[in-house]
């Protein structure tokens, strides 16, 4: 496990995660992010989980250190649209994480229904998908066809 990049756990210590699975910055739920984590690892890939109330800052710095293949925001607590809003701005304000696949999903919303207007000002905003509540088939097929991240 990279301690400089505070992973909450990091599956096959040796390899370079091809996933960087983070929570946002005001949700403390951890089951989510444990659960992804091994649906994950199932398909095959290695994951760096930062955990829950990750900073913004440090979702940067550990993808630029990490430079995963895919990047998956989750959040359970109805905040995560606007976490996510605010994080994927800081993420794409970096030209180096411009190509850099990233996701979010969960319970985004505290009325608990499908709003396509707050995919729309995701996926605008620079999401490449965004997976509601209940949507764990989607993003297992879309995950499984994310390249694992190659060795250099």
């Amino acid at each position: 496990m990279n301690s400089s990049v505070g992973s909450m756990n990091s599956s096959r210590v040796d390899a370079a995660p091809s996933v960087l699975l983070t929570g946002t910055s005001s949700d403390a739920h951890t089951w989510n992010l444990v659960h992804l984590q091994l649906v994950l690892e199932e398909i095959g890939h290695t994951v760096a989980n930062l955990g829950p109330c990750v900073p913004d800052e440090l979702v940067v710095e550990s993808c630029l250190g990490l430079r995963p293949a895919l990047v998956v925001v989750s959040s359970v607590n109805g905040h995560g649209f606007n976490d996510g809003l605010r994080l994927i701005r800081v993420l794409r304000a970096r030209p180096e994480l411009a190509g850099t696949t990233v996701v979010i999903g969960g319970k985004l919303v505290t009325d608990g229904l499908r709003n396509v207007g707050m995919v729309r000002r995701l996926t605008a905003a620079g999401y490449d998908r965004v997976f509601d509540d209940g949507e764990l088939p989607a993003f297992r097929t879309f995950a499984a066809r994310t390249p694992d991240r190659a060795v250099s």
